[in-house]
């Protein structure tokens, strides 16, 4: 058998703008079928990527079983540690957000990754309501009973007045990544009330960005969905300040409320 050579090439290697790409870190629950495809339609995908490492879970979607991802997002973002620089890291759990506290999250994520902003759904769409004007909301979760009810207190804590709250009642949030589009339009439209100056979708596997437009026109209030607030947290974090994607919401004509992300948010 001949001997192979190899030989190093004469040509200078000229490497692309390390600044071109927007870079977002991701972390998704082990069962999360819908976070990644959700943030690439939203996001200017030409000049984005999007990172993702996974956190382990298990279902059923109840508070105790959320709150045991706390320990493990830390080594979640020391995965992600290693692709800096990163515009934000969003930890993609809209429940484990309320069970576990944003602070917590972000301190966590944090811990792993350095000074990153870290986008939650829960602290994006507290930023989508401020930006939007809105002091009044209707919420609809795919959860159960227990898991909606943290989710309420939640937003009533931070300030806003929740008009109505309705849930699905599962428990495996891949199931929650197959409701279909009629049923999320008719559950929202069914929450909805006069005196609610907005519509909340929670859950970051419901698939509710695709009926957004549609429930804006139908109800003529804006409608704030998990993976739409992070989406519009993680361009504005980007600099993709003029990126108004039509089909997702009024939300994305406005920027960021000038105040800080993650904990803060």
């Amino acid at each position: 058998m001949n001997e192979i050579r190899v030989s190093r090439s004469d040509e200078i290697v000229r490497f692309n703008d390390a600044g071109a790409t927007a870079r977002f870190g991701l972390i998704a629950l082990a069962t999360d079928l819908t976070s990644e495809r959700d943030l690439y339609r939203q996001l200017p995908g030409e000049h984005v990527s999007i990172h993702v490492t996974r956190v382990a879970y298990e279902n059923p979607t109840t508070p105790e079983n959320l709150r045991k991802m706390a320990p493990r997002l830390t080594e979640a973002a020391q995965l992600l540690a290693p692709l800096k620089p990163l515009k934000a890291i969003c930890y993609s759990c809209t429940a484990a957000s309320v069970a576990i506290g944003d602070d917590a999250v972000t301190a966590s994520i944090q811990t792993g990754a350095g000074s990153v902003p870290v986008v939650t759904p829960t602290g994006a769409a507290r930023m989508a309501f401020t930006a939007l004007g809105v002091r009044r909301i209707a919420i609809l979760t795919p959860y159960t009973v227990a898991t909606t009810e943290p989710m309420a207190a939640y937003f009533a804590s931070h300030g806003l007045g929740v008009s109505a709250v309705q849930c699905l009642g599962l428990e495996d949030d891949r199931e929650m990544a197959r409701v279909s589009d009629e049923t999320i339009v008719n559950a929202a439209m069914a929450v909805d009330t006069a005196d609610a100056e907005a519509l909340f979708l929670s859950c970051t596997g419901l698939p509710a960005i695709n009926v957004i437009a549609e429930l804006e026109r139908r109800t003529g209030k804006p409608v704030v969905t998990s993976n739409q607030a992070s989406a519009w947290a993680m361009a504005r974090l980007g600099g993709f300040a003029d990126h108004r994607p039509p089909e997702f919401g009024r939300l994305f004509d406005y920027a960021l409320p000038d105040r800080g992300v993650g904990a803060a948010a």
